[in-house]
């Protein structure tokens, strides 16, 4: 059963069901305002009593340390005090993330249905899908999470009987009905009942819409295949095999945010780290957790990463060959450390601690060896020894006079306090607080990172090279410090097959406690020397044991028309449905020009149209920077190549390289370049030529001059 907006006074007429699903919305929707309003006002009331409260105890609060019994109870007045203030900011907490949630359903207060017979001796009743979960007064859910274990059943898509979920107790339900809404906030403008994913009219009305500037949630369209994934067991690693178009970045993200909820009370999104192509993507995808709820995790390109650890002023290691990290592992435990290994701590202008005095701790270690032992034992010394430095200058007179000598504002920035010290103890601890301040947090990190030994000395005797790559520096201070990646839960990787086998082995290492979600399309790899999907799987089997495969091979991005451009190009194999599941669209533009200057013609002409249409992007898919940049003066600069410090606009037209389109989406792909030469018949070029025409939603164009690449032949 289908309803449209166009008909709506129609339907209400003459369609109880919509009538019915109106009225239970309409509802829903009058009792979110309500508790937006109460919260809103309950959450203004609190805050000012508690303000009140607080002063009132304070005042009461007579501190008395005079005697054991006088101590005692000026503590427990604190401590009640205390106690007050958790129990306010709990109070808060839970209005505030409740306030969150009616803010979020608002929008659209849910987007789905199911209706479920739990047991054979009761009527079945409705489940209420959306964005999040929420009860009345009575506890009694309103709208469920789509994370919520009972809302599988809307992703299974099997009318009758299907199970579910809880606690790893399987739970078997009949479901009677699976209904879709299109919902926007109190206006129901259509109705879907189905039980067909592929051909589900809420999942085709979202594919018909133009390209955004922001990727957005596919939480209500989610498919059998990406539901397996978001939904799949908590395991070391989960390799996703996908094919273009498959959603695997948006499955990533609803993966997280899955985590996030199942994890509430133990995983913060800051647990999570997510390593993507480049900056321009990282802007692309941001929005999405937001839009669920969820805070964004930290985001790394592989250059953010290395430069995080201190590795970012040379070769980022993207090609280091795995055979160096293998002579790295041979010749570590016979490696000795001469004198000139060893250097200085200093923040600034300070030295503190001499290259002589590590070099005595070093030299008292070494009989355990290179390695993790060896390198604990080092740092809690140096630990040590800085802590008695940093405490020696607090009762130095120089650090003294200088603390004393900062301007108030100073003072205040960096101590917290104004100082006015009472006595020469007072003195030495704010002037602790002010060396920490200048040195500690420095100091500790360089000494956590080994920054008192010239890895650069060693790894260069043991390779025999001249200079390290970021990869093989980092991976030589993981050997020699056997622990990195702290605290970090998840590590998810999008577009692996990017990655070599040296940086995944270094990220396995790295991030040995975490559990891995990697995401690629082995079709895609668009340089040389990245790791197959068996090194991926063979190097975190060797890491984390189990590696779990799952594969996407239902394309959703690209029309017929363009999806039978790209398909040709690689061998997908008999088991992958690449058909689009879009309706037709328009034929691809092939043609070749006999000299540059009408090529240059046709893509001015496809510039000025895609200026004047505002429902749509246009990009323009230049092979490498060189010719992006060497095309935009062509054109006069009328089309500038976009810079990984922009953001992608919404409509209009925009040169990119191929590298750059990873992961992006457009309405119209332009490729100027589709030429013999740019692109001949190799293995590495049809997988380029694949990733670029797939980048196409609704359109391809491909020019040349001269003639089109062979690849290209019907």
């Amino acid at each position: 059963m289908e309803a449209t907006n166009d008909t709506t006074g129609d339907l209400f007429e003459n369609d109880p069901v919509m009538r019915e699903e109106q009225e239970h919305l309409s509802a829903i929707y009058s009792q979110l305002v309500s508790y937006r309003d109460e919260l809103t006002q309950q959450l203004a009331r609190d805050h000012e009593q508690a303000a009140a409260d607080l002063v009132t105890m304070s005042e009461e609060i007579r501190p008395d340390f005079g005697g054991a019994d006088e101590t005692m109870e000026t503590l427990a007045a604190i401590e009640t005090l205390n106690a007050v203030i958790d129990a306010y900011n709990q109070y808060h907490d839970f209005n505030t993330d409740r306030l969150r949630k009616v803010l979020l359903l608002l929008r659209q207060p849910y987007f789905a249905k199911v209706r479920l017979k739990m047991r054979a001796d009761r009527p079945a009743r409705d489940v209420y899908i959306g964005a999040a979960g929420i009860t009345d007064e009575h506890h009694i859910p309103l709208v469920v999470d789509w994370r919520n274990p009972i809302a599988e059943t809307y992703y299974n898509q099997e009318n009758g009987q299907t199970s579910y979920t809880v606690n790893g107790a399987l739970r078997t339900v009949e479901l009677e009905l699976r209904r879709q809404f299109d919902i926007d906030r109190d206006k129901l403008r259509a109705y879907f009942d189905t039980s067909v994913a592929i051909e589900d009219s809420l999942l085709l009305n979202a594919l018909r819409s133009h390209h955004s500037e922001k990727l957005k949630a596919i939480t209500a369209t989610i498919q059998r295949e990406q539901n397996e994934v978001v939904r799949h067991a908590d395991v070391p690693v989960l390799l996703v095999s996908g094919i273009a178009g498959s959603g695997k970045t948006s499955v990533m993200l609803q993966r997280i945010a899955y985590l996030l909820y199942q994890e509430h009370e133990s995983l913060s999104a800051d647990q999570v780290y997510l390593f993507s192509p480049n900056e321009v993507f990282e802007r692309y995808i941001d929005g999405v957790l937001p839009s669920m709820g969820e805070a964004n995790p930290r985001l790394y390109t592989w250059r953010d990463f290395v430069e995080e650890q201190g590795a970012g002023n040379r070769d980022d290691g993207a090609n280091t060959p795995e055979a160096s990290l293998d002579l790295l592992e041979e010749r570590l435990p016979t490696a000795a450390i001469e004198d000139a290994d060893v250097r200085s701590i200093t923040v600034g202008d300070e030295t503190l601690l001499p290259a002589a005095q590590i070099a005595g701790v070093v030299s008292r270690n070494l009989k355990f060896g290179i390695g993790p032992r060896f390198a604990a034992l080092v740092g809690d010394e140096l630990h040590d020894r800085l802590d008695r430095r940093l405490a020696g200058m607090a009762k130095n007179e120089v650090w003294q006079e200088r603390m004393l000598g900062l301007d108030v504002e100073e003072q205040i920035r960096l101590l917290g306090t104004a100082a006015n010290p009472a006595d020469e103890e007072e003195t030495a601890e704010l002037t602790r607080a002010y060396v920490d301040q200048l040195f500690a947090q420095e100091a500790e990190a360089a000494i956590d990172q080994m920054a008192w030994l010239r890895l650069d000395r060693i790894g260069m005797r043991l390779l025999g090279a001249k200079t390290l790559s970021a990869t093989e520096l980092l991976y030589l201070r993981l050997l020699i410090a056997g622990r990195a990646g702290a605290g970090v839960r998840y590590v998810m990787i999008d577009e692996v097959q990017d990655y070599s086998a040296a940086q995944l082995r270094l990220l396995a290492r790295f991030f040995a406690g975490a559990h891995f979600l990697l995401l690629g399309d082995p079709n895609q790899a668009i340089r040389e020397g990245t790791a197959s999907f068996e090194e991926i799987r063979r190097i975190f089997e060797a890491s984390h044991g189990q590696v779990d495969v799952s594969r996407l091979l239902t394309s959703y991005r690209s029309s017929p028309e363009v999806t039978a451009v790209f398909s040709r190009l690689v061998n997908m194999g008999d088991d992958i449905k690449l058909a689009s599941v879009r309706r037709e669209g328009l034929a691809a533009r092939r043609e070749a020009f006999a000299d540059e200057t009408g090529l240059l013609a046709a893509v001015r002409e496809i510039a000025d149209e895609a200026r004047v249409d505002e429902e749509g992007l246009t990009a323009i898919v230049a092979h490498d920077g060189n010719a992006a940049h060497r095309l935009s003066r062509q054109l006069d600069g009328t089309v500038s190549v976009l810079k990984r410090s922009e953001s992608l606009p919404a409509s209009g037209v925009v040169i990119v390289t191929l590298e750059m389109a990873k992961g992006l989406e457009f309405d119209h792909v332009v490729i100027p370049d589709a030429d013999g030469d740019t692109y001949p018949d190799t293995a590495l070029a049809r997988r380029q030529l694949y990733t670029a025409v797939s980048r196409a939603m609704h359109r391809v164009t491909l020019l040349a001059v001269g003639e089109l690449s062979p690849l290209l032949a019907e």
